[in-house]
């Protein structure tokens, strides 16, 4: 039976880290034990939480400024515990959120060229928590409302303007909080919690739309995003802890819509995804590699494109968004992965074919270049018979 290879336009994409002088080195990567991304990017800025003595702090580097980071270098440092998450603002490329083990959310303002001195004073402290904050995520579409969970199994979302809450989700979560996630449109976040259920709740009616319990069986951390049609994706782990990632149907969550098993290592997944290819990116912590899947309309719905693999095991990543990329290099994603002691840039691409019309107007300009460079000659060579001439 002759096997027919399913068409796709991102079958050959393919990862590749950029040199060694692109990279920016000498970064004391934060050691805390939360699988946060610890990296958060945006087309002006990297950001990226680091080791701090008396509290927590983290790097703002403009992306031009790669090699390596003098120890001297400001930090963003306001916080008196350890920095757990941080996120740009994508409505305002120099604001940016951070949420800490001093039970506080923290927004800041950087300056348009970055930080010239240390900054310990934010633009506004949302204090509402009593445990740590684990978790923030700015709303995909209204100005000034960010999100926050923590610890104390309870959502705030706010208002960043007035440093009010807006909205308190107390009831919901009888266990920790490992992930919240807006829709597109910012109208429901979907959760995942350490009692192994996923939830699709409408903030505004302070209800739980959609509600899967036991989405993965295994103890260990589980992930859950939205992705195209309103549908979710949740990474976990299986009872004999082996990796999953699966896709649901918020209208009928009984059973996932596709499933797929991967390793047995215990690096939780975080996924990333991409709205516009519909590709969902997943990096494990303390993997070296970056795998990548389709997702479709059809079944089986997840489709494994390809893997980045390098030497280095990832303690966190930050993922581009869209606007920050070179989409003439045919470039579809760019992620900062974080090593010990540096952040790499890994650039994904899609190769381009090179169509017969190409090909015809690369060997017109050749003729014309080469046309061009003996009229040069010829004037030349004018010149010094006129010279001898005389």
């Amino acid at each position: 039976m002759k096997r027919v290879v399913r068409q796709s336009k991102f079958r050959h994409v393919f990862g590749q880290a950029v040199k060694n002088d692109q990279c920016y080195d000498d970064i004391r990567v934060s050691r805390v034990t939360w699988d946060s991304t610890f990296c958060s990017v945006n087309p002006k800025f990297v950001a990226i939480i680091v080791e701090a003595s008396g509290g927590g702090a983290f790097l703002v580097l403009p992306l031009h400024k790669a090699g390596r980071i003098d120890k001297s270098y400001p930090t963003v440092c306001g916080h008196t515990g350890p920095v757990l998450d941080i996120e740009w603002c994508p409505h305002n490329d120099q604001v940016i959120a951070s949420g800490s083990e001093d039970s506080t959310v923290m927004v800041w303002q950087i300056p348009e060229n970055g930080l010239v001195t240390s900054m310990s004073e934010p633009i506004v402290t949302l204090e509402g928590h009593s445990k740590r904050v684990g978790i923030v995520a700015w709303h995909p579409t209204a100005r000034n409302v960010l999100l926050s969970a923590g610890c104390d199994n309870q959502i705030i979302i706010w208002n960043v303007g007035t440093g009010e809450a807006l909205i308190y989700l107390e009831d919901q979560h009888p266990d920790l909080i490992y992930s919240v996630s807006w829709n597109r449109n910012g109208s429901l976040i979907c959760t995942a919690c350490k009692d192994k259920a996923v939830r699709v709740i409408d903030p505004r009616k302070n209800t739980i739309v959609a509600e899967k319990q036991k989405a993965h069986e295994g103890a260990r951390p589980m992930r859950a995003i939205f992705v195209a049609d309103g549908n979710i994706l949740t990474t976990g782990f299986s009872r004999m802890s082996e990796r999953q990632i699966a896709l649901w149907n918020t209208q009928n969550m009984e059973e996932p819509m596709g499933l797929n098993e991967m390793d047995t290592s215990n690096g939780v997944l975080l996924p990333f995804y991409d709205a516009d290819c519909n590709v969902v990116y997943l990096c494990g912590k303390g993997d070296s590699s970056i795998r990548y899947f389709e997702i479709t309309d059809e079944a089986p719905y997840i489709h494994f494109l390809n893997m980045f693999t390098s030497k280095e095991p990832q303690r966190g990543m930050g993922y581009m968004p869209k606007r920050g990329l070179d989409v003439n290099k045919c470039e579809i994603a760019r992620f900062f992965k974080l090593h010990e002691r540096k952040c790499e840039p890994v650039v994904m691409t899609v190769p381009r074919k090179v169509t017969k019309l190409e090909e015809i107007l690369k060997e017109i300009k050749s003729l014309k270049d080469l046309i061009s460079s003996q009229e040069k000659r010829i004037i030349k060579l004018e010149d010094q018979m006129s010279k001898i001439a005389i």
